[in-house]
């Protein structure tokens, strides 16, 4: 089963950590690529670019409406993702519990719905 782990934490936090301990959290993101990797159950990760950078994209009557950034009613915004094969929910738990951005917000669990008709199936 794929599960993606959408890791959240509240960016003004974040910015306050030092940049030597922003380092080291984004080098055990890497190594935790490459454990998951060898087990074979690694598909793709990314931190994301800061909530400021976004853009949103709603379409209304048949008209695009795009808006600057998240304005959501949230301290925590999405700061990147795991894509992994898992066994099973308990599994994709454990991974979550492995990804550093967890021990400074939160990281959602989401199994993936698969769907036939996609490119590169």
């Amino acid at each position: 089963m794929k599960f993606m782990l959408i890791v959240h934490h509240d960016e003004e936090a974040f910015n306050k950590i030092k940049k030597e301990k922003q380092q080291q959290m984004l080098a055990k993101s890497i190594e935790l690529t490459h454990q998951l990797h060898a087990a074979g159950q690694y598909l793709t990760a990314s931190p994301l670019q800061p909530a400021a950078t976004a853009v949103m994209v709603r379409m209304r009557e048949g008209k695009p409406l795009v808006t600057d950034g998240p304005f959501i009613e949230t301290r925590e915004q999405i700061a990147g993702y795991f894509l992994v094969n898992a066994r099973n929910l308990k599994e994709a738990i454990s991974i979550a519990t492995r990804v550093p951005g967890a021990r400074i917000g939160t990281v959602e669990v989401r199994t993936l719905t698969e769907i036939t008709g996609l490119p590169n199936e």
